[in-house]
């Protein structure tokens, strides 16, 4: 058995997503922590980032605090997080977004 992989931005996380639908036009990242205690909660930030690196970065950063928020709440959830990369006043749209739930569903 092997440890967990490491990059740059850390190790741990269970399940590390990266989507994209050409034609809407989403890039998102979803991040699952860890999944030992539950189906992973949390949710979504749409946001401008500068880059791919930061979304990563951030959406690594908010699933491992919510799988800790949820353990420290006594909730049998693990903790999970997304990202959509745009600007949210210029780039949401119903095609975007319906991408983007086809890709949490899977």
């Amino acid at each position: 058995m092997s440890g967990p992989k490491v990059s740059a931005f850390g190790s741990g996380h269970e399940q590390v997503v990266f989507c994209q639908d050409e034609e809407s036009g989403l890039k998102a990242i979803i991040a699952l922590w860890s999944t030992a205690l539950g189906p992973g909660l949390g949710g979504t930030r749409f946001y401008p980032y500068a880059d791919e690196n930061a979304a990563l970065a951030d959406v690594l950063a908010l699933s491992r605090a919510m799988a800790y928020k949820a353990s420290l709440a006594g909730l049998d959830l693990g903790g999970g997080k997304a990202v959509i990369i745009g600007d949210p006043h210029r780039d949401k749209s119903e095609a975007r977004l319906r991408a983007y739930g086809r890709f949490v569903e899977s």
